[in-house]
Formats: C-alpha cells, sequence, structure tokens
C-alpha cells in the first residue's frame, strides 16, 4: 500500500469511529495503532507504547493543565458566577440589550479565572438565562449570546488550549498568554457591538426599555473583588517573575479555593466534587494526547505530511494565503472534532510547515501568532453547526428554545468572529504587541 492510500485509510478508520459515537481519543487511537503497525509491525507499535505515555505525561509543564481545571471548578462552586452577572448587569442593564451584554462581560470576566469554554458557558447560562428570560428576552437571543460569550473561557487566559498549544510546540506558556489578552477583549467587544446591532436591525428579541434595571451597589463591587484579587495574584505573580505559569496555577487553584470558604457558598460534597471533575476532564485530555501522539507518529511513519509541506512550499503561495487555507481548513475540520482533539492531531503537521514560511518576523513571534490564530478558528467548532459543543450545552439548560433557533442565536457572533479572525490574520502586531512588553 502507497503511503498516500495509508495515510486515507488511517483518516478514514478514524472518521468512522467518530461516526459512531467512539470516544475521539480512541477513534485516533484505533486508527493509529492500525497505521502503525501496518507500517512497523507488533513489536515496534508495544515498544512505542512503552516508551511514549511515559515520555507523555513525566512532563512538568502538563501539571499546569489540572491545575487550571481545578481553579476553574472551584469558582463554579464557590458561587463567583452570580457575583459576576450582578456586577455586570449593573453596569449594562440600562442599555438596550444590556442584559445579553451583561452576560458578556460576565463570561469574559470568569473566563479569567477559567480556561474551559463549556464551564464558562454552563456556569454563567445557569445564572443569567433566567434573568434574560425574566426581562423579555427571546431564547435565540439569550442562547446565542451564552453560547457564543461561552468561548470566552478559551480566549482570555487562562486557556487549556492554549497550555496545549504551548507545549506542543516548546513555546512559552506566558508569552502565549499575553498574547491571547488583546484579542480576547476585542472579541469581549466584538461581541457587545453584535449585540448592539442585531437587537437593533431585528426587533423583539430584546426589551426596548428595561423597567427593572439592575442598580450598581456596593454589595455587587464587593461580589468582583475576589476575581480581580485572584486575577492580579495569578497573572501579576506569572509577569512579575515571582512564579512559573505552573506554581501560578497551583496558587490560582489555591486562592479561588480561599475565595469560595470566604463567600461560604463550597460544601464538603462541591468540594469533592470539584476533584472528582478535574479527574474526569484531564483523564479526558491526557487520553486524547496519548491518541493523538500514536496517531501523528503513524502519519510521520508514512512521510505524507513532509511531502504535503513540500507541495505546499512548491506552489508559491504568499505565506499569509497559506495561513488562510490552514485556518479554514481547522473551520471545516471543527463541524466533526472537538478543539482539543483537533490542535492535538493537526498541530504536528501544520505547525513546522508554517514556521517553514517567510512572514518578516522573528520565529518565537510567528510561533506565538499562529497559536493565537489557531485559537481563533478553533472557537467555530464550538458554534457552528452540526457539532457546536457550547451550543447544545447552553440549548440542553433552556429546554423549551429549539436547537435550531439556538444556532440562528449564535450567527450575528459567527459574522463578529469572522471579523476579528481577519484583523488577526492581517496585522498580527496586535496580538504581539503586548508580548514585547512581558518578554
Amino acid at each position: 500500500m502507497s503511503p498516500l492510500a495509508l495515510t486515507l485509510v488511517i483518516f478514514a478508520i478514524m472518521l468512522v469511529l467518530m461516526a459512531i459515537r467512539t470516544p475521539i481519543s480512541i477513534a485516533m487511537f484505533v486508527a493509529g495503532a492500525i497505521g502503525y503497525v501496518m507500517q512497523t509491525g507488533w513489536h515496534p507499535f508495544l515498544s512505542f507504547l512503552d516508551n511514549q505515555a511515559f515520555a507523555r505525561f513525566a512532563s512538568y509543564d502538563l501539571s499546569v493543565i489540572p491545575l487550571f481545571i481545578l481553579m476553574g471548578h472551584f469558582a463554579t462552586q464557590g458561587g463567583i458566577s452570580k457575583a459576576l452577572f450582578e456586577f455586570a448587569a449593573g453596569v449594562m442593564g440600562r442599555f438596550r440589550g444590556g442584559l445579553a451584554m451583561a452576560a458578556v462581560l460576565a463570561c469574559a470576566a470568569f473566563g479569567a479565572i477559567c480556561g474551559s469554554s463549556v464551564a464558562t458557558a454552563a456556569t454563567i447560562t445557569s445564572v443569567a438565562l433566567p434573568e434574560m428570560k425574566r426581562h423579555g428576552y427571546s431564547g435565540r437571543l439569550a442562547t446565542g449570546t451564552l453560547a457564543a460569550a461561552g468561548t470566552l473561557g478559551i480566549l482570555i487566559p487562562p486557556s487549556v488550549p492554549l497550555v496545549i498549544y504551548a507545549i506542543l510546540t516548546e513555546q512559552n506558556i506566558a508569552k502565549l498568554f499575553a498574547a491571547a489578552m488583546i484579542p480576547g477583549i476585542i472579541a469581549m467587544f466584538g461581541y457587545m457591538a453584535a449585540i448592539a446591532v442585531y437587537v437593533r436591525l431585528v426587533p423583539g428579541h430584546a426589551p426596548d426599555v428595561d423597567d427593572e434595571p439592575t442598580k450598581l451597589t456596593l454589595h455587587a463591587f464587593w461580589g468582583i473583588a475576589p476575581i480581580a484579587i485572584i486575577f492580579l495574584i495569578v497573572f501579576g505573580g506569572i509577569y512579575g517573575g515571582l512564579f512559573t505559569p505552573t506554581e501560578g496555577a497551583g496558587v490560582g487553584a489555591a486562592s479561588t479555593f480561599v475565595a469560595a470558604l470566604i463567600k461560604r457558598e463550597i460544601t464538603w460534597q462541591k468540594f469533592k466534587h470539584c476533584f472528582y471533575a478535574t479527574a474526569e476532564s484531564s483523564a479526558m485530555i491526557f487520553l486524547i494526547f496519548i491518541g493523538a501522539d500514536l496517531m501523528n507518529s503513524a502519519l510521520a511513519l508514512t512521510q505524507v505530511p513532509n511531502q504535503l509541506a513540500a507541495v505546499v512550499g512548491s506552489w508559491g503561495l504568499s505565506p499569509l494565503m497559506v495561513v488562510a487555507a490552514i485556518l479554514l481548513f481547522y473551520v471545516v475540520l471543527g463541524a466533526v472534532m472537538d478543539e482539543l482533539s483537533m490542535i492535538l492531531l493537526t498541530i504536528p503537521i501544520f505547525f513546522p510547515m508554517v514556521m517553514g514560511l517567510d512572514f518578516g518576523m522573528p520565529k518565537e513571534s510567528v510561533a506565538i501568532w499562529f497559536g493565537i490564530m489557531v485559537l481563533m478558528v478553533v472557537e467555530f467548532g464550538l458554534l457552528a453547526p452540526p457539532v457546536g459543543l457550547n451550543v447544545y450545552v447552553v440549548n440542553g439548560m433552556a429546554r423549551d428554545v429549539p436547537i435550531a433557533e439556538s444556532y440562528r442565536g449564535v450567527m450575528p457572533f459567527l459574522v463578529s468572529d469572522t471579523l476579528r479572525t481577519l484583523l488577526l490574520l492581517f496585522f498580527p502586531a496586535i496580538s504581539l504587541w503586548l508580548v514585547k512588553y512581558v518578554g
């Protein structure tokens, strides 16, 4: 069998397994195992499993993932989300579409201590959705806003997908976090602008004037104090040189736990749930690591990725055109895969290709900028049909809203995402500006 034919067989096996609802980690593992054994035999395959699993999980950098996940679970169970939304509603509630904008602000703030988009969407939805319905917001606008705003959980640091990208490409996590900060803020304001335009162009989805605007009280200010303090401790410590990103994740998890204790929201059952949920999420991510490592190794043996890079280089396309094509591929791939699987499967193939192109920037800058671009388009898969994991999560909490209405609700935000991605594609300095000051 030719290398190209074998590559197609490997991908076909993976897609078939995914189609019959096999977990993505198992689908990649089985497809990779078949491809590896077909090329090397059983003994090299078993030796690979014996060495690769330990080599992957012995990395100290990987400990940052469960720590940031634990930090997010403490924030979720600690009642911080309610205080965030109350404050945001007090700030934005007097504007047309203000509660929807408040949900965006709350998701952005919650994303600063939670590296998961699904957790951010689910947590803020539990607080914001009843209020938005009570004030007359349509199911389409409410669920669409919350699903889209949930993606800020991975756009605003800390971000688990960005940590994984840093580990795969051996880049500095702190610099990637700094590079994601301004694009994340642009995303937040872009979503708020999309809401402001939508409620004016398509009337009936939000009240013209809120008869009972939420008041901004001193209690609301005290409610957001833990978020501000935790953010300053974690990122101030990282960029101030007090501790590494991994140590910062541990400090952040401990600080969030203390904040939850002070708010008297955490119970013994919730405390145990935080650790169980962290273990489940971390095990899922690490299992995807193993499956992706095996599949990438099988593909590397075929030499097809290297041949593909050579073919693309021979086309004479501009570097920006190549990156644009890769980003478009991510958008399509997001229809069938989750964000972590996409990053783990494709970065070992695309990253060397991109690093071989001349963008007129230092290689480290190219690596950081490309990571932010990948993060931008990965969120498309969280919103766009047919998968749209964030849409399913939010819609599952709003059982009276048809799923089709929720998908219609995210369309204005996908337009905002597209405009932001094009802006960052043609102006890399936007994401690299802050890196110069924390380097």
